[in-house]
């Protein structure tokens, strides 16, 4: 079983590089992926709150279907007290909603790892909206859930801040 973990998270984290070497263009015009970073205060159905940071990043698979990953901390009532997660993810980024271009709104949605001294699977969803202020980077807002079946069905809501860059 741990073995079968592992083979996961190296699966994981060579799916995050290929989705950041897609996220490279030579186009100034077309964009085949981004990175970013985000920091987020969390709060959960057990009645405690909590902080997230992580980064992470996007390629284009076709039209606005994404693929990509991102690795982040989870903390809980204490810094010291948290949990790696690793999460592999797909997206759909709804672009030409505005003539500009510079608002992108996306929703995304896959499977988590949460580990430390072992590991729980669990699943995330949400959504939000890029907003691209210059040609190579923006700020991103996002509103993700990430559920954990342990003990009961635990749910941890983010609510994201961050830096998007293409």
């Amino acid at each position: 079983m741990q073995e079968q973990k592992i083979k996961f998270m190296v699966f994981s984290l060579l799916l995050m590089f290929s989705a950041n070497a897609l996220a490279q263009s030579n186009s100034t015009t077309e964009h085949r992926g981004y990175g970013y970073g985000f920091a987020a205060p969390v709060v959960n159905n057990y009645g405690s709150t909590g902080f997230q940071a992580g980064f992470g990043g996007e390629g284009s698979v076709y039209k606005g279907l994404g693929v990509g990953g991102e690795l982040s901390y989870l903390s809980f009532s204490r810094f010291d007290n948290g949990v790696g997660v690793l999460s592999p993810n797909a997206s759909y980024h709804f672009r030409g909603v505005t003539k500009d271009g510079k608002w992108v709104p996306f929703v995304t949605g896959g499977y988590s790892l949460y580990f430390r001294n072992s590991a729980v699977s669990g699943v995330n969803f949400g959504g939000g909206v890029n907003y691209w202020f210059k040609e190579r980077i923006g700020l991103r807002f996002e509103v993700r859930d990430q559920v954990i079946a342990l003990e009961g069905t635990g749910h941890f809501v983010g609510f994201r801040a961050g830096i998007s860059f293409r």
